[in-house]
C-alpha cells in the first residue's frame, strides 16, 4: 500500500476532508501504526476551530487510537512489529526540560500532543513516538480500548491522585463520555460515588454505572442535595460547564476538592470565601503519560470498565463528530478502520 485514507482538517474552521496520502514513514524514535480504531473527543474542536495556540494545517485530529505496530524506525528497542498499542494525548516529551528532568512528563514544557501539533488517529496508518505507547491488554475490543486513551485515562488517573480514600464520598458531575467512566472508576475504587446530571433520564442509569445516589441539577440545588449527605471529598468535575462546576462548591465537605478534568472555554467564578471558610480547593487534571494510560487499560479490563460507544467508519467522520458535538452520541463516538 502507497497510499492510505485520512480524514484532515485543511484549516481552522474548514470541514473534514476524506483524502490520500503517501504511506508515512516511521523517523527515528517513531512507530508506525495500523490504526485499527480512534475515539473522538471533544476537545478534537480545538483542531477543527482552530482553538489551540499556535495550531498549524492541515491537521489529522485524534488521540484515542489502538493500533499495531508495523514499522519501527531506528533507535526503538522496546517495541516490535505486531505490538498491539494504543496513543492518548500526550504524544511525546522532550527528556531535557525541567519538568522532564523531574519525572514528570505529563507536564513536559516541550510536549507532543497527538492530533494536535502532530496527526492522530483520524487516518488508516499514523506515527506515534515510541515513549507515548501503552500496551493493550490481549483481547480488549479495539473500539473500546480507544476512549480509554483518552477519557478513561483523565478519569482514573484524576481519581488516582485525587487524594479521597476508600469509602469517602466522591461525586462525578456529569454522565457523558468522561462521566459514565468516571463513576465507573469511581466506584470499581471502593468510593462511596454520587452522580451529578442535568435531568431525570440519566439516573438509572448512573446508578447501574456504580452511583449509590444521583442528584437531578435540573430538580434543585446540587450544593444542597450534596450537603444532605454530609459534603464531598473530591468532585470530579467532567461536563465542560463551568456554571454547572461552581455550582457544587458549596456542596463539598471541609477539605473538599473540586478536580476538574472536563474543559470549558468560560471562565469558572467561584466565591473566594466558599474556599477560605472550609478549606476547599479546585485543581485541575491532565490527562496521563503513556504509562498512565497503560495503567488505566489493564485496570479497565480486570475490573470489567467499558465505555458506551458508538462506530462509525472513516469515511463518516463528519457525521460521527456532529454527533459528538451535539451531545447526543452515547457516550463515545469511535471511528473504526
Amino acid at each position: 500500500m502507497s497510499k492510505i485514507k485520512v480524514a484532515v482538517i485543511p484549516k481552522a474552521g474548514a470541514p473534514f476532508q476524506i483524502g490520500e496520502r503517501e504511506m508515512p514513514k516511521p523517523g527515528p524514535g517513531e512507530v508506525r501504526l495500523k490504526v485499527e480504531a480512534c475515539g473522538i473527543c471533544h476537545s478534537d474542536v480545538l483542531v477543527t476551530q482552530g482553538g489551540f495556540p499556535g495550531q498549524q494545517y492541515p491537521r489529522v485530529p485524534g488521540h484515542e487510537v489502538v493500533g499495531v505496530i508495523d514499522e519501527l524506525g531506528s533507535t526503538v528497542s522496546e517495541w516490535k512489529k505486531g505490538d498491539r498499542v494504543g496513543v492518548g494525548w500526550h504524544g511525546g516529551h522532550c527528556f531535557v526540560c525541567d519538568s522532564c528532568r523531574r519525572g514528570d512528563f505529563i507536564t513536559c514544557q516541550n510536549q507532543a500532543i497527538t492530533g494536535i501539533t502532530r496527526d492522530g488517529g483520524y487516518a488508516q496508518y499514523m506515527l506515534a513516538r515510541h515513549e507515548a505507547l501503552a500496551l493493550v491488554p490481549a483481547g480488549m475490543d479495539a473500539a473500546e480500548g480507544g476512549p480509554l486513551m483518552c477519557a478513561g485515562v483523565t478519569t482514573f488517573n484524576a481519581l488516582r491522585n485525587s487524594g479521597a480514600r476508600v469509602g469517602e464520598f466522591v461525586a462525578v458531575q456529569g454522565v457523558g463520555g468522561l462521566g459514565h467512566l468516571g463513576i465507573q472508576y469511581a466506584a470499581k475504587a471502593g468510593y462511596r460515588v454520587v452522580a451529578i446530571g442535568r435531568g431525570p433520564e440519566n439516573g438509572a442509569l448512573a446508578k447501574k454505572l456504580g452511583a449509590f445516589a444521583y442528584v437531578d441539577s435540573k430538580a434543585g440545588n446540587v450544593a444542597d442535595e450534596l450537603k444532605k449527605l454530609g459534603g464531598i471529598k473530591v468532585l470530579l468535575a467532567t461536563a465542560p460547564n463551568a456554571k454547572a462546576m461552581a455550582e457544587t462548591i458549596d456542596g463539598l465537605g471541609v477539605g473538599g476538592k473540586l478536580l476538574v478534568v472536563g474543559a470549558p472555554f468560560e471562565p469558572l467564578e467561584v466565591s473566594v470565601f466558599s474556599l477560605l471558610l472550609t478549606r476547599r480547593g479546585i485543581q485541575g487534571w491532565p490527562a496521563g503519560t503513556a504509562r498512565d494510560s497503560q495503567d488505566t487499560l489493564e485496570f479497565s479490563q480486570f475490573a470489567g470498565v467499558k465505555p458506551m460507544i458508538e462506530k462509525y467508519p472513516l469515511e463518516k467522520v463528519k457525521e460521527a463528530f456532529e454527533r459528538m458535538e451535539s451531545g447526543q452520541a452515547q457516550f463515545r463516538a469511535v471511528l473504526t478502520m
